[in-house]
């Protein structure tokens, strides 16, 4: 963490209204502003928190202090006007960053949650430090989903897209464990990465729900990663199979041939609360 920026702030509240393609949920909750593994498409580059900090996204993380007790009156506020809660964690920062194993932020906000609970909860992350709150996810199950970004199944791909994100193997091995104890899991191939032939049977033996997104799912229908130039890290021999407007639909065919079409979700349906 020596390269990366660290400050301490206590926001005035922790639960922030959603709109647009998080239509589905009452509130997004991030843990921490900033993200240290600096994924180049992340959509969050061209947003608001990224665009005005004057700092290069993934140098700088602002640590959220005084979350316990912000969430336990928040949740209870919105319960006693009769408001139903849906919680997404995270909309624009990852919930597991390595910052996380020294700072628990997320998990002081998972304990809250276990004593006031909302209606739902969905965890979105890449990092297979995930596991370490299984504990407390038990205890949430009844109410909750947990989804593993796998973008592809060739770590050489995840050198050039997101360098500093956890290995695939490692996440594949986390989303194994989370299915050991029976939660509601699901993989993120989003966005849409080159894969190999074979992920889609290596998904099958690891899950039974897949979602599929492609840059289309950044808020702005691609126009924000457009911006980010991501398309010149594609190979150029792969460039038209991977980034274009048949991807979408050549990748939903590849997993609904080896799962169930119940099972493979698109875009923003496989991210709603049940």
């Amino acid at each position: 963490m020596s390269s990366v920026n660290v400050n301490y702030k206590e926001p005035k509240k922790i639960l922030t209204p959603t709109s647009g393609f998080l239509y589905g949920y009452s509130h997004s909750l991030n843990p921490y502003s900033g993200c240290s593994f600096a994924c180049s498409y992340c959509y969050v580059r061209q947003s608001p928190v990224g665009l005005f900090r004057n700092e290069e996204w993934g140098t700088w993380i602002d640590i959220k202090q005084g979350v316990q007790e912000k969430i336990t009156k928040e949740i209870n506020h919105l319960k006693k006007r009769g408001k139903p809660v849906t919680i997404f964690m995270s909309s624009s920062t990852d919930p597991y960053q390595p910052v996380e194993y020294k700072e628990k932020v997320t998990r002081t906000l998972l304990e809250a949650m276990v004593e006031t609970p909302p209606d739902f909860l969905f965890v979105q992350t890449r990092s297979p430090l995930v596991t370490r709150d299984i504990d407390l996810f038990e205890k949430l199950s009844d109410r909750l989903r947990i989804s593993m970004t796998i973008e592809t199944d060739r770590d050489e791909i995840r050198k050039v897209f997101s360098p500093s994100a956890p290995p695939i193997q490692a996440r594949l091995k986390a989303i194994r464990q989370l299915q050991e104890h029976n939660l509601p899991t699901q993989v993120a191939i989003a966005p849409i990465l080159p894969f190999s032939e074979d992920y889609p049977r290596i998904l099958s033996t690891v899950v039974d729900r897949v979602v599929v997104d492609d840059f289309t799912g950044d808020g702005s229908q691609g126009k924000r990663t457009e911006r980010l130039k991501i398309k010149e890290l594609y190979p150029e021999e792969n460039i038209d199979m991977w980034y274009g407007p048949t991807t979408l639909a050549t990748v939903i065919g590849k997993m609904k041939a080896v799962f169930e079409d119940d099972q493979v979700f698109i875009s923003q349906d496989g991210f709603m609360p049940f």
